[in-house]
C-alpha cells in the first residue's frame, strides 16, 4: 500500500491513460534512495489494465555490460522483430546478440527499439517500466530514451525512476520527496508501536523517506521505541541502515553475496560459490533475512542500498578474489569485466580482452560501453604507445555515442601517452580537429588539421575553414593538397582553394563534377556539392546535397546523419520548399543535440531562421537567429553566423522594409564574426541587390552585381544564369529591365526562384504600363508563393495583381490577404505538420511504410498512423492522391500535364 502519494499516483494514471488513448510519452520519477520510485513503478505496471507490461532494471554490476538493460526489457518480444524494417531489425537483433552485429548506427538502434515497442504495444497498448536508469548501461540508455522522446503517436506509457541528479535530457519529470507527516505516521504504524513524540522525531530526521522510516524503526531498542531513550544520534543512514543484516550472515552468506554484488547471473553465482566454498544453504540465508532473492535466473538485492552495504562490507581482496572466481565461469564480455575487476597492477591480457570486448559493442552500436570498457583497458595498459592508442578509440567511441566532452578529455590523454609516434600524433590531431568542428571552436579546428600532412586532413582543414569562413586558410590549404596525385578529392579541395585565390580552379572543379557517377558516400555527394557551389552553381549544388542526405539514411552513417542534414535542409529551401526545409531542420537539430553536436546545431537553427523569414514569421526568425548566433558567434562558425544574420535580413525584406535590409545585408559583406563569408555573400547576392534597388542605392547594386558576375562566370546550369539574369534585370532601366526579367523568366528551373523574377518582371511591365502582360507573370508568381507557404511574397503578387486590374476572387466576402484565391492542390500540404510533410514526400517517391519509417527513425506504425491522419486533413483516400499532391507542389506545371 502507498501512503501519501496522491499527486505521484494521479501523474502516472494520466500517463498510462494517455497511452491507452494513443498519445504515449515517457515520465522520470527523480528522487533519493528508498523514497518510494520503485514502489510507484509497481503501481503503475497494475494500472493499465490489459496493458501490456515490460520492465527492466539497471543494475550497477551490469553497468558496463553493453545492452544489458536492453535485453532484459526486450527478448520477451524479440518473436516481433520480424515485423520491424530490415535496418532497424538488423541493429535490435545484433544489440540483443541474436544475430551477427549490424550498421553499429545508434540512431538506428534507437528507432529499432522504438518500432519493437510499437509492435509490443499492439493491440492493446503498453508499460513500459524502467527502474535505477542511473544504473542502465549506456549503450541501453541510450536507445531507451532515443526512443522515449518520440512516444507521442504511440499507445505507450514509459515511467522510469532514476536517483540523484542522473541527467535525463527531454523529458518530463516529477520529484518524488519525502512524506508529509501524517503519511509518514500511517506508514509506521502499520509495522511498528511508536510513541508519538518518536514517530515525530523519525519522521523529522530522516525527511520522510519511507525506507529510512521502516528500516529506523526496525533497528530501534524497544526503550528507544517507547521514548525512554534518545533516538540514535546520527540516524542510520546509507547503506548503514542495512550493516547489521549483513553482518549477521554467515561467511558463506556474505561470500555469495559478494559475488551477487558484483554479478547478477544466477547461474554465475552459483558456480563461483561453490569454487569458493560457500555451502548450499547460502542462498536461501540471504533471501530468509530479506537481503534477496532469486528472480527469474538473476540474483536481485531488495534495495541497491543493500548491495551497496554488501560490497562496502568486504576488503578490497575480498572483491577481487569474487571477480577472480567469476572470471574463471564467465565468457566473453563478461569475462573480461570480471578480469579487469580482479586485477591488481596493469595487466596487458586483460586489457586486451576488454578492448574485444569494446570492439564487441561498439560493432553492436553500444558507444557508451565500448568507451568505458577501452578506458579500462587504457589504465590496465602497460606500455604507453598502446595504452595512447585505446583512449584514442575511447575518445572516438564516445564521440559516436554523443559525448563530445569525455571524447576530448579522453584526447587529451592519449595525447600524453603517444610520446614522438607522428603517425599517432597525427591521427589524434584530426580527431580532435573533427571534434572541434563539430562542437567546439572551428578556427581552433582549422589551426589544428591544417598541420596534417596527409589528404584527408587536409580535405578537413579545408572544411573547417570553409565554416569559419578563412578564404586565406583556403588557398593555402588547397595549394598544398596540390601536391598529391590527381583524384575526386584532391581536385576538388585544390580547385576550391584556387577559384578563390584568382579564379583559375574551375576546371579541376568541373573534372571533378565529371566523376559524380562514381561517388558512393555521402560525404563524397557533400565535396561534389561544395564543388558546384563554387562554380556558381547553386542549383546543381542542392541537388548534390539531397542526394547526400539520401545515401546518409540508408548507409548507416553512425551519427553524422544530423551533419548531413544540414546542408540537404538548405538545399530544400534554396528549392523553395520552405515547409520540407523546415521539417528537415527540424529532424536534424532534434538528432544533433541528441549527439552533442552543438555547431549542428547552431546549422540547423540558422536555417529554421531563414525558413521562418521567407514565410514571413517575425518572432520565430529572431529566436531562431539569436539562438544560432549565441552558439556561432562564440565557437567562430562564421558560415552558420552568416546564414542567421541572412536569415535576419530576408526578414526585412520579405517585409518590405529596403532600407533595413540593405543596411543587413552590407552588414554580411564587411567585418565581423560570419560576415565575409564568401558563399554566404555569393548566395545572398541577388537578395542584397533587391535590397539596395528598393532602397534606393542603385550604385551598390551596381557593385555586387560585378562580384556576382565574376563568381558566375564558369556557371553553366540553367538556374544559374537566370539569377544572373535577374539581377542584370534589377539595376537596368524599365525598357531593358523587362528584357532581362524576361530573359531570366524563361531559363528558371527553380519554381521558387521564378515566381520571385515573375513578381519583379510583373511590377516593371505594370510600372511601363502594360498591366496586361503583367498578370500572367503577377497570377504565376502569387500561386507558387502561396503552395510555398511564403505569405509576405504572396501579399505583395496579390496586391501588384489587383493594382494590374485582375480581382482574384470576386465574391464580396473575399478575405484581403493572400489568402484569397487559395491554390487548393498545394496549399492542402500546409496543413501538415512537419512530421507529416516527410512522409508525404516519401509516399510521393513511392516508399512503402517499412522503408519511410526505416529512413526518418520511425516506426512503421508510427508511418501508418500519419497516414491516417494526413488522409482526411487532404481529402483524399489513397497514396496516389496523396503522392499527386505532392508533386503538383513540387512541379505545377508538369503536374498539370499530368491531369
Amino acid at each position: 500500500m502507498l501512503y501519501g502519494r496522491s499527486v505521484e499516483t494521479a501523474a502516472i494514471d494520466d500517463l498510462v491513460d494517455r497511452a491507452r488513448k494513443g498519445s504515449g510519452g515517457a515520465l522520470v520519477l527523480r528522487g533519493d534512495a528508498g523514497v518510494g520510485k520503485t514502489a510507484l513503478l509497481d503501481q503503475a505496471a497494475t494500472r493499465g489494465g490489459p496493458m501490456r507490461v515490460l520492465r527492466t532494471t539497471g543494475v550497477e554490476a551490469e553497468a558496463d555490460l553493453a545492452f544489458a538493460a536492453l535485453h532484459q526489457l526486450l527478448l520477451p518480444v524479440a518473436g516481433l522483430l520480424d515485423a520491424l524494417p530490415g535496418p532497424q531489425a538488423e541493429a535490435v537483433r545484433g544489440a540483443l546478440g541474436l544475430a551477427p552485429a549490424g550498421s553499429g548506427d545508434r540512431f538506428l538502434l534507437g528507432a529499432g527499439v522504438l518500432s519493437l515497442l510499437a509492435e509490443a504495444a499492439a493491440p492493446g497498448g503498453l508499460i513500459c517500466v524502467v527502474d535505477d536508469f542511473q544504473w542502465v548501461d549506456r549503450p541501453s540508455a541510450d536507445a531507451l530514451l532515443f526512443a522515449a522522446r518520440r512516444l507521442g503517436t504511440e499507445p505507450i506509457a514509459m515511467p522510469l525512476a532514476v536517483r540523484g541528479d542522473t541527467p535525463v535530457k527531454g523529458l518530463p519529470a516529477l520529484e518524488i520527496s519525502g512524506l508529509a507527516e501524517p503519511a509518514a505516521a500511517e506508514l509506521l504504524d502499520a509495522g511498528f508501536t511508536l510513541a508519538a513524540p518518536v514517530r515525530r522525531g523519525l519522521v523529522a530526521l530522516t525527511g520522510g523517506n519511507p525506507l529510512a522510516l521502516r528500516e529506523t524503526a526496525r533497528l530501534l531498542t524497544p526503550a528507544q521505541r517507547a521514548g525512554r531513550e534518545p533516538l540514535p544520534d546520527p540516524l542510520p543512514g546509507g547503506t548503514r541502515l542495512f550493516g547489521d543484516r549483513v553482518a549477521a550472515l554467515s561467511a558463506g552468506a556474505r561470500l555469495t553475496a559478494l559475488l551477487a554484488a558484483v554479478e547478477s547471473d544466477l547461474d554465475l553465482v552459483l558456480r563461483a560459490a561453490g569454487r569458493l566454498g560457500a555451502g548450499e544453504a547460502a542462498l536461501p540465508e540471504l533471501e530468509s533475512a530479506g537481503l534477496a532473492s532469486v528472480s527469474g535466473t538473476h540474483v536481485r538485492f531488495h534495495h541497491p542500498l543493500i548491495r551497496s552495504a554488501v560490497y562496502e562490507a568486504a576488503s578490497p581482496a575480498a572483491r577481487r578474489e569474487a571477480h577472480a572466481a567469476l572470471a574463471e565461469v564467465s565468457g566473453g564480455d563478461r569475462r573480461a569485466r570480471h578480469l579487469a575487476g580482479a586485477a591488481l597492477g596493469q595487466d596487458e591480457s586483460v586489457a586486451a580482452a576488454l578492448t574485444r570486448a569494446a570492439e564487441r559493442a561498439r560493432d553492436r552500436g553500444g558507444y557508451g560501453a565500448a568507451a568505458t570498457a577501452l578506458t579500462r583497458a587504457a589504465e590496465l595498459t602497460p606500455e604507453p604507445l598502446a595504452r595512447a592508442g585505446r583512449l584514442k578509440d575511447a575518445a572516438v567511441a564516445a564521440w559516436l555515442g554523443g559525448r563530445p566532452g569525455q571524447a576530448e578529455s579522453l584526447l587529451a590523454e592519449a595525447r600524453e601517452f603517444a610520446g614522438s609516434d607522428t603517425a599517432l600524433l597525427m591521427e589524434i590531431a584530426q580527431l580532435r580537429g573533427r571534434f572541434e568542428l563539430n562542437s567546439g571552436d572551428a578556427a581552433e579546428a582549422v589551426r589544428i588539421l591544417a598541420a596534417g600532412d596527409t589528404l584527408e586532413m587536409l580535405a578537413d582543414a579545408s572544411e573547417a575553414a570553409s565554416y569559419v569562413g578563412d578564404t586565406a586558410a583556403i588557398v593555402e590549404i588547397g595549394r598544398r593538397a596540390a601536391a598529391f596525385p590527381e583524384g575526386f578529392l584532391r581536385d576538388v579541395v585544390t580547385g576550391i582553394g584556387a577559384t578563390l585565390a584568382d579564379g583559375s580552379g574551375h576546371d579541376l572543379l568541373r573534372r571533378a563534377l565529371g566523376r559524380t557517377g562514381e561517388l558512393r558516400e555521402a560525404s563524397e555527394f557533400l565535396w561534389a556539392a561544395a564543388a558546384a557551389s563554387h562554380l556558381g552553381e547553386g542549383d546543381l549544388s542542392a541537388e548534390l546535397a539531397e542526394r547526400a542526405g539520401r545515401v546518409a539514411r540508408v548507409s548507416g552513417m553512425t551519427g553524422q546523419l544530423p551533419v548531413v542534414l544540414e546542408f540537404v535542409a538548405t538545399a530544400e529551401r534554396l528549392a523553395g520548399r520552405l515547409a520540407e526545409s523546415r521539417a528537415v531542420s527540424e529532424e536534424g537539430l532534434e538528432l544533433a543535440r541528441e549527439a552533442g553536436y552543438a555547431n549542428t546545431v547552431a546549422a540547423h537553427l540558422a536555417n529554421l531562421a531563414a525558413v521562418a523569414a521567407l514565410r514571413g514569421e517575425e518572432e520565430p526568425c529572431i529566436r531562431y537567429a539569436r539562438e544560432a548566433l549565441a552558439i556561432a558567434v562564440p565557437h567562430r562558425v562564421g558560415l552558420r553566423a552568416g546564414v542567421a544574420a541572412y536569415a535576419l535580413a530576408m526578414l526585412d525584406l520579405c517585409l518590405g522594409r529596403f532600407a533595413a535590409a540593405h543596411d543587413r545585408f552590407a552588414a554580411i559583406v564587411a567585418a565581423g564574426p560570419g560576415a565575409g563569408h564568401p558563399t554566404v555573400v555569393w548566395r545572398t547576392t541577388p537578395d542584397r541587390i533587391e535590397a539596395a534597388v528598393g532602397a534606393g542605392d542603385v550604385d551598390a547594386a551596381r557593385e555586387s552585381l560585378e562580384a556576382y558576375e565574376r563568381w558566375s562566370a564558369h556557371a553553366g546550369t540553367a538556374e544559374s544564369l537566370a539569377l544572373l539574369a535577374r539581377c542584370r534585370g534589377l539595376v537596368l532601366p524599365d525598357d531593358r529591365a523587362v528584357e532581362a526579367l524576361g530573359e531570366a523568366s524563361r531559363l528558371h528551373a527553380n519554381p521558387f526562384e521564378a515566381a520571385r523574377t515573375g513578381l519583379l518582371l510583373g511590377e516593371r511591365l505594370r510600372r511601363t504600363h502594360r498591366p496586361a502582360e503583367a498578370r500572367a507573370h503577377l497570377r504565376a508568381a502569387f500561386e507558387t508563393f502561396q503552395r510555398a507557404g511564403a505569405a509576405p511574397w504572396a501579399r505583395r503578387a496579390y496586391g501588384e495583381l489587383r493594382a494590374a486590374g485582375e480581382s482574384i476572387r470576386p465574391e464580396k466576402d473575399a478575405p484581403p490577404a493572400p489568402e484569397v484565391a487559395p491554390d487548393v492542390r498545394g496549399m492542402a500540404l500546409d496543413a501538415l505538420t512537419p512530421q507529416e510533410l516527410r512522409i508525404a514526400t516519401l509516399v510521393a517517391d513511392g516508399a512503402t511504410s517499412k522503408e519511410i519509417a526505416a529512413r526518418l527513425f520511425l516506426s512503421p506504425r508510427t508511418v501508418e498512423y500519419h497516414l491516417y491522419k494526413i488522409y482526411p486533413k487532404l481529402g483524399i483516400t489513397s497514396r496516389t492522391e496523396l503522392a499527386r499532391l505532392v508533386v503538383l507542389r513540387k512541379a505545377p506545371a508538369a503536374a498539370d500535364d499530368m491531369l
